[in-house]
């Protein structure tokens, strides 16, 4: 027998309530008009300490990533802007919605075959490469691989030298007398304080300086002689392997007291790959050389036989310093382009 045949009216049909709501979708962000600016001091685990001002002077706020930023990496130096409670009070937690142009980026990489490359610190203007005389042993080519970081990034570099109580700094500072970096010498005293001391005050005045060194050269001794209350903790070097122990394990920035000045001590490091660097880019930082390399054939690398450098080298230009400028260029050169570090 069949079914009569009757007909549906809306009762009949059920509708699925919507369960995200009647509210669009948009891949519209907020702006975040009224987010606070700020500066990052420290990053640890997920966490950033920030400066930021307020009606009686700066305090400091903790901070985390907002989800709106991706991938974006956040270092120490950057400019920051946050929402959320700004106050600094303890338990409170901001978040970094934006971050401001980086005016300068420092990296490293690995080794010199290492696609990805890290960033150490944002906006310093200046790079001090600090090296021990003796105790440990100096390393050429990592400092002058720091100086290459350094003319890539766009800063200035600054050397500084360390326990020259043990051993005379002029036949070091030779070798890097033709590259014309300023350099300041410091030394223990007869009553254990640092001489020396002033004038890598004076040399850091107003900057933001980025302190890089291998472990056991006296970085953070240094660091700590310059902001007392930075308490960065100190170690030995063995007496074996002749390295030092890594005792900073993180980057961070500290103001120097009654200047207008930071400086960003960063952990001790055994390599400086710069996989990230252009090569060609190098010659730009030796405005003397670069007329030079008009005549150069395309492609060149500066230091190859067909390179034009030689011959205008000897025809007089760049002056009397001429040829020692074309070695320090293709020092740095070979720096970049060596396989593996000493």
């Amino acid at each position: 027998m069949a079914r009569p045949v009757r007909d549906y009216d809306e009762s009949d049909v059920r509708i699925r309530p919507n369960r995200r709501g009647s509210r669009p979708r948009t891949k519209e962000r907020p702006k975040h008009e009224d987010a606070v600016p700020g500066r990052v001091l420290a990053v640890d685990r997920g966490r950033y300490r920030v400066r930021v001002p307020g009606d009686h002077g700066h305090h400091e706020v903790s901070a985390m990533r907002a989800r709106e930023l991706g991938r974006k990496g956040i270092v120490v130096g950057d400019e920051v802007y946050l929402v959320g409670d700004t106050s600094g009070a303890e338990g409170t937690l901001a978040r970094i919605v934006r971050l401001g142009e980086r005016e300068t980026v420092l990296r490293r990489t690995a080794d010199d075959t290492d696609p990805v490359e890290r960033v150490l610190v944002a906006n310093a203007d200046q790079l001090v490469v600090v090296s021990a005389l003796a105790d440990p042993e100096p390393r050429p080519r990592l400092i002058d691989r720091c100086l290459v970081a350094a003319y890539d990034a766009g800063m200035e570099p600054l050397l500084v030298l360390t326990k020259a109580d043990l051993a005379d700094p002029g036949p070091f500072l030779a070798q890097y007398a033709p590259l014309s970096v300023p350099h300041v010498v410091t030394r223990r005293g007869a009553d254990g304080g640092l001489a020396g001391l002033e004038e890598v005050r004076a040399a850091l005045a107003g900057r933001v300086s980025v302190l890089v060194g291998h472990s056991g050269v006296g970085k953070s001794t240094l660091v700590n002689a310059l902001v007392p209350e930075a308490e960065r903790a100190t170690g030995v070097v063995n007496t074996v392997t002749g390295r030092g122990r890594h005792t900073s394990t993180s980057a961070v920035a500290l103001p120097l007291p009654g200047e207008d000045g930071w400086v960003v001590d960063t952990p001790g490091v055994r390599s400086f790959g710069l996989a990230h660097v252009d090569p060609t880019r190098i010659v730009h930082h030796f405005p003397d050389l670069e007329p030079g390399t008009a005549e150069c054939p395309r492609g060149c690398t500066h230091d190859e036989e067909e390179c034009a450098l030689d011959a205008w080298v000897a025809g007089g230009g760049a002056g009397p310093a001429g040829p020692s400028r074309l070695e320090s260029l293709r020092r740095l050169l070979r720096t970049r382009t060596a396989a593996s570090e000493d």
